[in-house]
């Protein structure tokens, strides 16, 4: 309706009779009828007759006062359409540019662009100038909302109609819209040519305007050439204050040089500055991000001695950044004592927290924290509910899932591509790509559309399940979407292709790819090579190595053990060890996989020697081995018939908190079976001269008291399981004995019982342990805990005294039943 208004409006020339009013002057007089007039506009229904009366009785031309009129009119629909009726006057000078500046400013006020953009195109028809006032109006209110480009074209406007700046504040605005859009270097040019102007014509830069460049290259990671252009301006209407400080603070931090915060930090002090908060936030920031703690906390302590009170802000950055460096109790320890300085969690501590319970797996804690933070009056987000889903999907509970993005939808916020995402991807990582899959087709119900990194999610989940096929059907579909693929889903579909079988294909959209220009980084390249590895074409790997060099991409630790591993599988170990050498020369990062692979590849040649020189070199890395290290070794020792050996390194697996898998139970059972046992001590006594194994002690004791190899090989496994403390996987172990036909016995139940006594969980073992006590040789079992104890060169443990309790109560049992048989 006021674009219409506007449309109408053509200003037309009427020659006027001489008047002696002069319309600049504001008379009481010209007051009063320009209150009246503002007062019909806004009462009357009518008010078109009305003006036309009280400005026929006035007998001053509404030309004349027409720019006081809409000076003083509060709703534009209202001053558009007084500009039209004005314009429309007989006898009446068109209106002039101070009238049709005073629309503007009416217009800017309420942010009116596209009108003001018809205006200023009627001005330009008409030849009418808007005044510098005008100009100033419109480029802040342009400037202010973010419309940085044409802000910057009426600045420019003005210093060709009018040869002069608008005011500071107007500046500013602007300065700040270029900083904001990333036009920084636009920001720089402005700001160098107001410094300029204040040599002759006046100040017009000031400290705000010098704290948004200061600002904008801090932001920019330029904090050298702010910290310069504060030494520049220095006295020239720059006064140094707390603020200049806290940004130059603030890039220093996000940039982590927190040696240059530091320097500042001082300064400021010693130029008698107190810090404020934000300058503890920044430099708290700082430290967080490096993981120097007890700065913070040297930082929180000076806070609390100068009275500043530490807000949430903070508190949240301090828990935030400890459980991103592991630290969870530390975190978990600086939110309670949050609570206690009286600081109140918001729900973005409450959404850290949960976060982290999630990825630690401590559900059940992030369900509670939720609970807590609704108690306090939270109103959990999306940012609360999507951990809590992604966690769900880990579980393989998608029914919790689900209620976790009903949840969402319930705070007023539909699932979005992140929330979908976080459903889809938890449920990949558990296994259950169907489950995905159906999240997919919700989403689609809902509008909203898969991007590129759900598509690579789902096709890689389809890969490594091996439905290939159906992968190519949703890569199919996500071109049909217009969903460009990224250089993720040509990697995803270059490994897709390799498990498959099908290097051809594979090679295919590799090139495709390539052709496209889509940059396949090292993972693309690294894709490739383990299809030309696991083939046995070394020499295409070695190519694409070195296209991969072309590409501008280094070989990472993924690369090289990837051919390792291709040269130890395909018998070239000597090809194998030089490619260890170049990494070791070009001081790339050797990971626990390339490790595993040169022991794999010693063991293959049956020089365990070399395995175990191999094995010792990790810790000059300081890698972990994992289980598959620890595997392969125990697997060689036993195939060599090395018991000792092998029992060793799985003692020492067990040490160091690495789980074993099914692969080495078969290893260990088979070579405690298969081998001589003659052959096993002799070894055994030549290798430990400490003592002897654990696992071959009991092995030996139980063969020679009548147990079945195999059981007895499972037992001795338990017992050493159980000595370490993994009672969980004893147990797990335990249930496959029973899927072979062997029972629950006595060993196992003494085994058992110490395993949760070390675990401090002896008062619960009658509901773990699912035997029937009654059935079980106590006599024995308390024998082989003995035997342990013995062998741990410890007193009677907790486990023995319960073994020979229920060994009393037995006895006294059938004591009072032998009674009441003579009764």
């Amino acid at each position: 309706m006021s674009k219409a208004i506007l449309s109408r409006i053509k200003p037309r020339r009427h020659n006027a009779k001489p008047t002696s009013f002069n319309p600049s002057a504001f008379t009481p007089r010209i007051k009063k009828l320009v209150f009246d007039a503002v007062d019909i506009l806004r009462t009357r229904e009518e008010w078109e007759d009305s003006l036309e009366t009280h400005f026929a009785e006035s007998r001053i031309l509404v030309s004349d006062v027409a720019h006081f009129v809409l000076d003083r009119i509060n709703n534009p629909e209202l001053g558009l359409k007084f500009f039209d009726w004005a314009s429309r006057r007989p006898y009446s000078c068109s209106l002039d540019g101070v009238a049709y500046s005073s629309l503007l400013k009416l217009l800017a006020r309420f942010r009116l662009f596209s009108e003001i953009e018809l205006v200023l195109k009627n001005m330009k028809v008409e030849n009418i100038k808007p005044t510098p006032e005008a100009l100033s109006f419109i480029i802040w209110a342009y400037g202010n909302s973010g419309l940085a480009d044409r802000a910057l074209e009426l600045f420019h406007t003005m210093r060709e109609i009018h040869n002069c700046y608008p005011s500071t504040v107007v500046c500013n605005s602007l300065l700040q819209a270029l900083v904001k859009h990333g036009k920084l270097d636009i920001a720089r040019q402005l700001y160098d040519e107001m410094s300029e102007r204040d040599e002759g014509e006046g100040t017009i830069v000031d400290n705000y305007s010098t704290s948004i460049v200061l600002k904008g290259l801090c932001n920019e990671g330029k904090v050298e050439e702010g910290r310069k252009l504060i030494g520049d301006r220095w006295g020239k209407d720059c006064v140094p204050n707390i603020v200049f400080y806290n940004t130059i603070i603030d890039g220093y931090c996000k940039n982590g040089n927190l040696d240059g915060a530091n320097r500042v930090f001082k300064a400021l002090k010693l130029k008698g500055f107190l810090p404020t908060l934000e300058t503890y936030g920044a430099m708290i920031y700082g430290f967080c991000k490096s993981g120097e703690f007890e700065a913070v906390d040297q930082l929180l302590a000076e806070m609390t001695a100068r009275g500043l009170k530490v807000n949430v802000q903070v508190y949240n950055e301090i828990i935030d950044a400890k459980y991103k460096h592991g630290l969870v109790d530390e975190a978990v320890d600086t939110a309670r004592k949050m609570i206690e300085n009286g600081c109140k969690p918001d729900i973005t501590t409450y959404n850290t927290l949960i976060n982290c319970s999630c990825r630690s797996g401590r559900i059940k804690e992030a369900d509670d924290l939720l609970e807590q933070a609704k108690r306090r009056g939270l109103v959990p987000n999306k940012f609360s509910y999507t951990p809590l889903m992604h966690a769900y999907c880990r579980l393989g509970d998608y029914v919790k899932a689900s209620n976790m993005l009903i949840k969402i939808a319930e705070t007023g916020d539909q699932p979005d591509l992140v929330s979908y995402g976080a459903f889809i991807h938890g449920s990949v990582v558990a296994g259950e790509i169907d489950g995905a899959l159906m999240i997919r087709e919700k989403m689609l119900e809902k509008g909203v559309f898969p991007d590129a990194q759900i598509y690579n999610v789902l096709m890689s989940g389809l890969c490594k399940k091996g439905r290939f096929p159906d992968a190519k059907l949703l890569l199919s579909e996500m071109l049909e979407q217009n969903v460009q693929p990224d250089a993720y889903i040509y990697a995803t579909l270059v490994d897709g292709f390799i498990r498959n079988g099908e290097l051809d294909e594979a090679k295919k959209v590799f090139e495709l790819a390539i052709e496209k220009g889509v940059d396949l980084g090292t993972v693309g390249y690294n894709a490739m090579i383990k299809g030309f590895c696991k083939l046995g074409k070394m020499i295409d790997a070695l190519s694409c190595i070195n296209r991969m060099r072309k590409a501008c991409h280094v070989p990472d630790e993924y690369t090289y053990s990837t051919v390792i591993d291709g040269y130890v599988k395909h018998q070239d170990f000597d090809s194998a060890l030089k490619i260890f050498g170049v990494m070791l020369k070009q001081k790339c990062k050797i990971n626990v996989v390339t490790y595993t692979t040169l022991i794999n590849g010693f063991c293959r040649k049956a020089d365990l020697s070399r395995a175990e020189n191999a094995f010792r070199g990790m810790n000059s890395f300081n890698l972990e081995p994992n289980v598959v290290t620890y595997t392969t070794l125990i697997g060689a020792f036993c195939k060599d018939g090395k018991l000792a050996k092998a029992t060793s390194y799985f003692e020492l697996m067990l040490l160091n908190r690495c789980l074993p898998s099914d692969v080495t139970f078969h290893y260990l059972i088979n070579g405690l079976t298969n081998n001589p046992l003659s052959a096993s001590f002799s070894e055994e006594n030549e290798f430990n001269d400490k003592g002897k194994s654990l696992i071959l002690h009991f092995f030996a004791r139980m063969i020679s008291c009548g147990w079945n190899q195999i059981a007895a090989a499972y037992n001795s496994i338990i017992i050493c399981l159980c000595k370490h403390g993994m009672v969980d996987t004893a147990l797990s172990l335990q249930n496959k004995m029973l899927t072979k036909g062997f029972p629950w016995d006595s060993v196992i139940f003494a085994a058992l019982l110490h395993g949760l006594c070390i675990q401090g969980r002896s008062k619960e073992w009658r509901g773990i342990i699912s035997c029937d006590v009654e059935k079980i040789d106590l006599q024995t079992a308390v024998e082989y805990s003995l035997a342990l104890d013995k062998f741990l060169c410890q007193r009677v443990s907790e486990a023995s005294n319960i073994l020979q309790a229920l060994v009393e109560d037995l006895n006294l049992s059938d004591q009072q039943s032998q009674y009441i048989s003579r009764l």
